[in-house]
């Protein structure tokens, strides 16, 4: 069992940045995959980032690739979603996600354990 929870959502202005934290609990975190997917108000929830369970291999949505960056801790039990150069497209709210797929995964199916989501909203 894994429970995540994210943090560091908050109102930006386009161009800005943030940084989500999530946090999870549990002995195995290490041998999880991690994911961010975000949802729009009237829009399906959509694949962001994914980072396998050693932080070796990333891979990123097209639409913030050069943008927002992945990586985990595991000594802390933590994955980090740097996000640079914010546009209003990027407003949503972000969830985290476990994984035990080898690899990493960008279809949501894949994913096991889901946190409660932070919302990030940038201003124009």
């Amino acid at each position: 069992q894994v429970q995540l929870v994210e943090s560091g959502g908050g109102l930006v202005q386009a161009g800005g940045s943030l940084r989500l934290s999530c946090a999870a609990s549990g002995r195995t975190f290490s041998s999880y995959a991690m994911g961010w997917f975000r949802q729009s108000p009237g829009k399906e929830r959509e694949f962001v980032a994914t980072i396998s369970w050693s932080g070796a291999s990333t891979y990123y949505a097209d639409s913030v690739k050069d943008r927002f960056t992945i990586s985990r801790d595991n000594a802390k039990n933590t994955v980090l979603l740097q996000m640079n150069s914010l546009k209003p497209e990027d407003t949503a709210v972000y969830y985290c996600a476990a994984s035990r797929t080898t690899g990493w995964a960008t279809k949501e199916y894949n994913y096991n354990y889901w946190g409660q989501g932070t919302q990030v909203t940038v201003s124009s």
